[in-house]
């Protein structure tokens, strides 16, 4: 049997770039640009919000809250980890590692999938979770990483909702200062050590909530 041809179509106005093309965005919420993300080092933690589709049930239920907790447990594999997180009404923070730009695309993808499986059965649905492309922000200092975990375990708070203890229970606080808890030990310098040196990361008063 002889090799197909590729066919040539003459109209060539069709396609590639237009002005005004492309998907627009939806709702008040300023959607993810689709543009490349940039390549990711190894020894660089990332800081990830990935935020749930309109009119979903709050994450913070104890059922809702459970489902992901199991999901971000289930996602950690080779070359990919969720450190922290913290879960709020529609959104969830996660402090990342990854061993590379392929390995934090296929983690997330995994995550992702995940989550969204796990939630709508859960919920007795189907259809989407995640709303658009999560948000991703490298973490190159020992003080971007310090304020990365100041931010997302205290981020209940100032969303103002009411805790009743010092830490969130819907987030990884509480294992901060432990090796018992159910997370992987960070393996990067500086989500592992280098924060901790800085003036103010101890324990005590100077906590980071």
């Amino acid at each position: 049997m002889g090799r197909s041809k590729q066919l040539e179509f003459a109209c060539t106005h069709w396609g590639g770039h237009r002005r005004g093309s492309g998907r627009k965005p939806q709702g008040p919420r300023t959607r993810v640009t689709h543009t490349p993300r940039p390549r990711h080092a190894a020894r660089t933690p990332v800081h990830i919000t990935l935020r749930l589709a309109e009119k979903l049930p709050s994450l913070r239920s104890r059922v809702n809250h459970r489902v992901v907790l199991d999901g971000l447990l289930a996602s950690s594999k080779p070359g990919f980890r969720v450190v922290h997180y913290a879960a709020l009404t529609n959104h969830i923070h996660l402090i990342c590692e990854a061993s590379g730009t392929s390995a934090l695309s296929r983690g997330m993808q995994g995550l992702c999938i995940r989550l969204a499986r796990r939630l709508n059965r859960s919920w007795g649905r189907t259809g989407t979770v995640f709303d658009d492309h999560y948000h991703v922000h490298s973490l190159r200092t020992p003080t971007e990483v310090r304020n990365a975990l100041r931010y997302v375990l205290n981020n209940a708070r100032r969303h103002g909702l009411a805790l009743q203890s010092e830490v969130d229970p819907c987030s990884s606080a509480r294992w901060l200062d432990s090796n018992a808890g159910p997370f992987p030990t960070p393996r990067t310098w500086l989500l592992r050590a280098g924060w901790r040196r800085l003036k103010g990361s101890g324990a005590g008063k100077d906590r980071l909530w």
